[in-house]
């Protein structure tokens, strides 16, 4: 039989200590006067710590290293998260082109075929297209070029056409051709004469004293009393025109012309080449009239 277990072996050590005087235990287990007991502030300096302010577990030595490794890991996170990325879209390329390389090794030779010659067409319509934006580049720069010319051709002509109506002054080689009339014998037909002969030698043109000539000049008047145009203009006639010095020349010599007819009237011609004649005389622009529709029409 099992014998029952008795009341000394199961007795409370706290209990025992407290009975038996000679252990000292009743000593710890009461509290002495002045000693902190634990749990109340100053005990362990748990107590002090909190009501400093500082966090669990840590003193005041120990409070700057861990707010320092508090700060840096964000940063260590960041760096964790772009390496994580990295490593993944290298490893997603690496697997792609594995896969390509299995793909293209796993094919018939008429699929290997059609795929190079799929390539080779979209080379040529490439390069095609390289060809064509490179043309038109060229066409470009080649209109850009036909278009100066253009508008300088342009500009050539309208200074050509200035000079020809009178409204742009002129600058060249000619001559200067001086009529004189000391009986006031000389008509204005003898004038207009000298013109068209000078015209018909190649004159571009010319002034008459202060007066220039144009396509629709007028001479009129009575010898020693002669009007261009309206303006008057007096004996001797200084006429600066521009053109061949040597075509003009011989086109008031010839016999019967401007200067026959005028020693005919007992005047003078002087005849002197120049490189460097100067008609600077304008015209006025006239200004176009139109018709109007007359009232109740």
């Amino acid at each position: 039989m099992s014998e029952e277990p008795t009341a000394d072996r199961w007795s409370d050590p706290a209990s025992a200590g407290a009975d038996d005087p000679g252990t000292g235990s009743s000593a710890a287990a009461t509290p002495e006067a002045g000693t902190p007991e634990a749990g109340t502030p100053g005990a362990d300096g748990v107590g002090e710590q909190e009501a400093a302010g500082l966090p669990d577990g840590a003193d005041g030595a120990g409070a700057t290293p861990v707010a320092g490794r508090r700060r840096r890991d964000p940063l260590a996170a960041f760096l964790i998260g772009v390496l994580t990325l990295l490593l993944g879209f290298a490893f997603a390329v690496q697997v792609r082109s594995t896969d390509t390389d299995q793909q293209l090794a796993g094919l018939r030779e008429e699929d290997l075929v059609r795929i190079l010659d799929d390539l080779s067409s979209r080379e040529d319509r490439l390069r095609q297209e390289i060809n064509d934006q490179r043309a038109a580049l060229a066409q470009l720069g080649s209109s850009d070029s036909a278009a100066a010319a253009a508008l300088a051709e342009a500009e050539e002509r309208a200074e050509a056409l200035g000079i020809l109506n009178g409204t742009v002054a002129a600058r060249g080689p000619g001559l200067e051709v001086v009529i004189r009339d000391p009986a006031d014998r000389i008509t204005a037909g003898v004038v207009l004469n000298a013109i068209q002969e000078l015209r018909g030698a190649g004159a571009e043109t010319m002034q008459i004293d202060g007066v220039r000539i144009g396509v629709s000049s007028a001479i009129t008047g009575e010898p020693g009393a002669l009007e261009i145009d309206g303006e008057p203009v007096e004996a001797p006639y200084t006429i600066r025109v521009i053109g061949s010095p040597e075509d003009m020349a011989t086109a008031l010599s010839i016999p019967g012309g401007v200067s026959a007819m005028v020693n005919q009237r007992r005047g003078d011609v002087a005849i002197t080449p120049s490189q460097d004649v100067v008609v600077d005389a304008l015209r006025p622009l006239d200004t176009p009239q139109y018709a109007e529709p007359a009232e109740g029409d």
